[in-house]
């Protein structure tokens, strides 16, 4: 039941705040066509349309955690379910391990809200005038994370920890800050990357090749 009401503060308070992100629809139902070559803004409408595209399973279990850092992120949104095109709202399902971190990101599409399930956390976003907003979250307790600007979670404890996270986005974009300056493609300039952290090139070719592809 607790699982359920979860999911139930989390989308009414996305559909509250909806029109601040996506666009409004104009039918009834869009459902995705995604395998279809035609770019628009989100998703061209398919015609032959079933309950499959409104139905997804995928944050009924735990995601593996061994990663890097230690924690997985199992989205719920238009790519995973075409039926939430034009909708403007998503989900995801955080698990974390002991230790494990959701690194500093951003979201440029959408507002985030998180929702506890099990465990405890420490999570926080940075405003654009550099002030650090943090709390300590545990089971069955929420926090926001407004969109667009750095965030994180971090699970300080001994054991695992999980979060639903809703968006008021039907694809609400990720942007890891160290995957995104260190493993572009083409890569950032090492001159650019060497006077916005003041430090040499050798130590920012140590962390472009921490984040290369395995061979």
């Amino acid at each position: 039941m607790a699982y359920i009401a979860a999911i139930s503060v989390l989308v009414f308070a996305v559909i509250a705040t909806s029109s601040a992100a996506d666009t409004d629809l104009l039918q009834d139902i869009c459902v995705a066509d995604l395998a279809s070559g035609t770019k628009v803004n989100g998703f061209v409408c398919k015609t032959n349309v079933s309950a499959t595209d409104f139905f997804f399973d995928g944050l009924a279990k735990p995601g593996l955690t061994n990663t890097t850092s230690g924690a997985v992120v199992t989205g719920a949104n238009v790519q995973k379910i075409p039926g939430l095109n034009t909708l403007g709202v998503s989900l995801a399902r955080i698990d974390y391990a002991p230790g494990g971190l959701n690194p500093p990101h951003t979201h440029p599409r959408a507002t985030e809200i998180v929702f506890v399930l099990e465990g405890q956390l420490d999570v926080g976003f940075i405003t654009t005038g550099n002030v650090l907003i943090s709390k300590s979250i545990k089971k069955g307790e929420i926090f926001v994370f407004p969109k667009g600007l750095v965030h994180f979670q971090k699970n300080n404890g001994k054991e695992a920890a999980a979060v639903i996270a809703a968006f008021n986005s039907q694809l609400p974009g990720t942007q890891s800050l160290a995957a995104t300056l260190f493993a572009a493609t083409p890569s950032v300039p090492d001159n650019v990357l060497t006077k916005a952290f003041q430090v040499g090139t050798k130590e920012i070719e140590k962390i472009k090749s921490r984040f290369a592809p395995k061979k």
